[in-house]
């Protein structure tokens, strides 16, 4: 059977949630059956770029539609996809503009998948209109995918849950290289210079769902009780000045350590004791799965889907109550190692089998 080129569509390659499942399927994917090729719309979101073409794919960048070029941008899709012929499947995870390329890709022969990550979006008028635009998705898109039920359910539906071109994809990771080594994790503490330091930990985007306003109300108070705790947050985004001054306005700067975007976030996570979550929605956050397998003690939001609950590494927290629990729960557990990898694998998160899955499904619906 010929190779086959998959169209994946999102916004950027920088290192998020939704970007680190797709890469983490592409690296252990059968790439001489399956390849993957990209279209992004923020170029200078590319922290995967260059292993992308190492890894035998193309980038195309598209310009970010907007109200003002949805001609244009309509334009530059069918143009696109009529010069490129090789292309048979396209795979979205974006959302509100899907509506637009998604009708062409159909006309033209493409089998379409739209793929939700997410459980909201956000606030505002902007939100009201992102709503609106995805609405028809669950009805125009061949296939329709999601990381987690309640994902599903918020893009599509409950009843399409039930529907034969549903599928879950369950956001796997490589289980092997979350396991701890004392070297590396000594290493790594020595380098952050918190050698004797009890440190908690936060991986994520730094936007508006990921609540770090909270999580530093949270360690301002854990800081009373154990003055030798480090925060240490990995991350980049559009809130990382608001997040500073308040990590000023807190008087903590000596005591929270931003790392800005990271490659390396297995060895960061083996240096962190334990690891924070507090995020006001997510769709099924891989890097709760990546910190279990760490072995962390992780406490998340009660907004959070069960199903990232795969060991008994994870306590549901709630964010509506205040802080005290939070603060509680945490001092209390730093220092304890999870052994949870057979656990997580037998949840179905291994990426291996997950890459065995979608590669089988892509050959099934390949036309």
């Amino acid at each position: 059977m010929e190779q086959i080129r998959v169209l994946q569509v999102i916004g950027g390659l920088n290192r998020g949630g939704a970007e680190t499942m797709i890469m983490n399927l592409y690296r252990a994917i059968d790439r001489s059956s399956v390849q993957f090729d990209f279209v992004i719309h923020r170029e200078n979101e590319d922290a995967y770029c260059d292993e992308v073409r190492k890894l035998g794919g193309q980038i195309y960048v598209f310009p970010e539609p907007s109200a003002k070029n949805l001609i244009s941008y309509r334009k530059h899709w069918k143009n696109f996809l009529l010069n490129h012929p090789e292309y048979k499947i396209l795979h979205s995870h974006v959302r509100s503009y899907a509506v637009v390329f998604q009708g062409i890709a159909k006309k033209l022969g493409l089998v379409t998948i739209v793929h939700s990550h997410s459980t909201s979006n956000g606030s505002g008028i902007k939100s009201y209109v992102k709503s609106l635009l995805q609405l028809p998705l669950r009805k125009t898109s061949d296939y329709l995918f999601a990381c987690s039920t309640i994902s599903g359910e918020w893009l599509f539906g409950k009843k399409a849950l039930k529907q034969p071109n549903y599928k879950m994809i369950k956001n796997a990771i490589d289980c092997s290289k979350y396991v701890v080594n004392e070297e590396v994790r000594k290493t790594y503490r020595q380098e952050l210079g918190v050698d004797n330091s009890v440190v908690y930990g936060h991986v994520g985007r730094l936007t508006e769902p990921k609540n770090h306003a909270f999580l530093l109300q949270v360690f301002c108070e854990i800081l009373k009780s154990q003055p030798n705790a480090i925060l240490v947050i990995v991350g980049e985004g559009a809130y990382r000045n608001r997040i500073e001054a308040q990590i000023a306005q807190l008087g903590i700067e000596d005591k929270v350590i931003m790392t800005g975007r990271r490659n390396d976030i297995p060895q960061i996570l083996s240096a962190m004791d334990v690891f924070l979550f507090p995020s006001l929605w997510e769709g099924l956050p891989v890097t709760v799965v990546e910190a279990q397998a760490a072995g962390l003690p992780c406490f998340i939001s009660d907004k959070i889907t069960d199903e990232v609950a795969v060991s008994n590494a994870v306590t549901y927290l709630p964010i509506d109550q205040g802080v005290d629990c939070w603060v509680k729960g945490a001092c209390a557990v730093a220092g304890k190692r999870f052994s949870v990898i057979e656990d997580i694998k037998a949840a179905g998160f291994d990426v291996h089998e997950s890459a065995e899955e979608l590669t089988k499904f892509y050959k099934d619906i390949y036309v």
